[in-house]
């Protein structure tokens, strides 16, 4: 744990001569608030994870004045195991993204990329699946989701864990389906940000991680970060948590799903989308140079201010409301996702954040410009409700606010939440015992059926019954069983994976092409079923 006094606070209260006494005064008061505002951000933590008895861990940065006032971890790497503290890692996934597109701002202040250059000027062979955006699509345009990828499209490329390379993802992006239309709505998608760290790439002659490594990593001193996953140490490491069932994943006991964090978050051909993992000490100096605007303590810049205000700039709108209620106190008038950030209204004042989620991890970052501060929240578990309390909560604190309670609203949500996953759980094997049989025998669904971006999905007929099995994800793997008719569903084996159900189209007795869902309604958007295409090789 470290809580201290900023650093600006003890430099003033130094000050000798006639003019010090009413500086001290200052000084006094802006350290007792620092001081202040840690107590309260400890204290909060402390509750909320008493609130959430099944958590194993939370680790918290909390940045005011460009000082760190609170690093801190709370709980247990692991159920049963030894505590963490502000040097453990955790998986931060997608608060990566603000990274990488750092990494095209130091860029685009070299004169070697520029925001709204195509992106065929840096990876001619770029391509998509509608050829009139090929020339269109700029840099600005793969990292604000707005290209018109569905949610999540073409993440099943890389989550769950695959075995594909990056040149492998970025070839299959031209048969990726696009199903809105370009620059009009906002869809989360990860699969542009690979194509950011390919253009990071071939701007700067070194792979994207080598480039945060040297040119941001190294530079602030973040010496306990790694950009890739796949080096992190189980010692050193929160390991993953989750709700596998039964009856549905999310629902069930809490408990240790992976050895380590690559066991179940191995992204290193998609690291410039999810791939960091890092500590609380270290993401405070994230969170510093952030409020910064690019300066670091040294007198030089990361990246020029004219790059720090593009990256805040929203370039388009998430959702919109009539703004906030009693009862949504947080609710903003206008969410927007600028360059790597989401940026918002937050009570009446400017938010710019970011969450990030993997298996077993919930995390995200927080900053409040107009107040100088800045805070982070790293979970090992993939508990929403108490994530969504630990934002806004300490947000409130920073702002002074004390009209809401956001962990009894957290767990009261998370009740309801549970109610409706266990009564659609039912639902779901209500519809399955009542379902009609199958048209054809089971037999008759075996065979290589293949997806024009994914690749090849294989049925076999063992015995009595049939066997899928996703050919570049391992994990993706089961018996299929009767559901309704022509749809059959999974029961994976590793129970950690979101089960699917597919639904087959016959002509003549014989199936012929083949759609997929995810069975459960909780299901990660990741696990993208939906956007596969399937026929029979």
């Amino acid at each position: 744990m470290s809580i201290r006094l900023t650093r600006r606070a003890a430099l003033i209260s130094s000050v000798a001569g006639v003019a010090a006494l009413p500086t001290v005064g200052w000084a006094q008061a802006a350290a007792n608030d620092s001081a202040s505002l840690a107590e309260q951000v400890d204290a909060f933590v402390k509750r909320a994870m008493a609130a959430f008895p099944d958590q194993p861990a939370v680790s918290v940065a909390l940045v005011k004045g460009g000082e760190a006032l609170l690093t801190r971890g709370y709980g247990v790497r692991a159920i049963g195991g030894a505590a963490v503290d502000e040097h453990t890692l955790f998986a931060i996934a997608s608060n990566t993204k603000a990274v990488t597109c750092a990494a095209l701002a130091i860029l685009i202040d070299e004169g070697k990329v520029k925001w709204d250059e195509p992106v065929r000027t840096y990876l001619p062979g770029f391509s998509l699946s509608k050829p009139e955006l090929n020339d269109m699509v700029t840099v600005r345009d793969l990292v604000s989701h707005r290209i018109g990828f569905g949610l999540g499209a073409g993440d099943l490329l890389f989550w769950p864990n695959s075995d594909r390379t990056r040149a492998e993802i970025m070839a299959a992006i031209p048969h990726v389906p696009i199903e809105d239309s370009f620059r009009t709505s906002y869809h989360y998608c990860n699969l542009m940000f690979v194509a950011a760290g390919e253009v990071v790439a071939a701007a700067s002659g070194v792979a994207w991680e080598d480039f945060v490594q040297t040119r941001i990593l190294d530079r602030l001193g973040m010496s306990e970060t790694l950009p890739l996953m796949t080096g992190a140490d189980p010692a050193k490491s929160a390991l993953p948590h989750g709700r596998i069932g039964p009856p549905l994943r999310y629902q069930g006991e809490m408990q240790t799903i992976g050895r380590s964090i690559q066991e179940v978050w191995n992204w290193s051909s998609a690291g410039a989308a999810g791939g960091f993992v890092t500590t609380p000490v270290d993401w405070a100096k994230w969170i510093a140079v952030q409020l910064a605007r690019g300066a670091l303590p040294d007198g030089t810049r990361l990246y020029s201010e004219a790059r720090a205000d593009e990256m805040w700039r929203p370039n388009i709108i998430i959702s919109n409301s009539a703004g906030p209620t009693e009862t949504l106190p947080g609710r903003a008038i206008a969410s927007t996702y600028a360059t790597g950030w989401q940026v918002q209204d937050y009570r009446g004042e400017r938010m710019v954040t970011h969450g990030g989620g993997a298996p077993g991890f919930v995390s995200g970052t927080v900053l409040i410009p107009g107040r100088d501060a800045g805070f982070s929240y790293f979970t090992n578990a993939e508990e929403g409700f108490l994530t969504r309390a630990l934002r806004s909560g300490i947000t409130d604190i920073l702002m002074g606010k004390t009209d809401f309670d956001w962990i009894a609203d957290g767990v009261r949500l998370k009740a309801e939440g549970d109610a409706r996953s266990i009564a659609a759980a039912a639902e779901i094997d209500a519809k399955q015992a009542a379902g009609a049989a199958p048209s054809l025998p089971l037999a008759a669904y075996a065979g290589t059926w293949r997806d024009p971006w994914y690749g090849d999905i294989t049925i076999e007929a063992r015995d009595v019954v049939l066997w899928l099995k996703f050919s570049r994800t391992p994990a993706l793997q089961g018996p299929l069983e009767p559901y309704d008719g022509d749809t059959l569903r999974t029961r994976f084996t590793d129970r950690r994976e979101e089960d699917v159900l597919i639904t087959f189209r016959v002509e003549n007795g014989v199936p012929v092409s083949a759609t997929m869902k995810a069975v459960s309604p909780d299901a990660d958007f990741s696990y993208d079923y939906q956007d596969l295409r399937l026929t029979r090789v």
